[in-house]
């Protein structure tokens, strides 16, 4: 039986061995998203600094100059993500916005 044991578990290492092997894939690097935050006419400077510190984890500084630079150009880019984190940061800070009656827009787009 002992005998049996070491064939069977032997095979089965070489078995997997051999299939990892044939199963490798070059990866590319995931596609990338920028985060563009729109200014508008009721949404406060210090709502947008909040959702930056929070949502973006902007410093307090940066979320400062950032909520300036919309408001004076109608619209930054707040961060480049992969699809998923993108997707997700503009959905969190969106629902954030209607939470609080603020009509803030935030889109994302491939980088290019």
């Amino acid at each position: 039986m002992w005998l049996f044991l070491c064939t069977f578990v032997a095979s089965m290492a070489k078995e997997q061995s051999s299939v990892r092997e044939r199963q490798r894939v070059d990866l590319d690097e995931p596609r990338r998203y920028k985060v563009t935050i729109y200014n508008d006419d009721f949404t406060t400077m210090e709502f947008v600094v909040k959702i930056l510190r929070v949502v973006f984890f902007k410093s307090q500084a940066d979320a400062e100059a950032l909520m300036l630079m919309v408001h004076h150009s109608d619209k930054a880019v707040v961060g480049i993500y992969s699809y998923d984190i993108a997707v997700s940061k503009v959905n969190k800070a969106t629902q954030m916005a209607r939470d609080e009656g603020f009509p803030l827009r935030l889109t994302y787009e491939p980088e290019e």
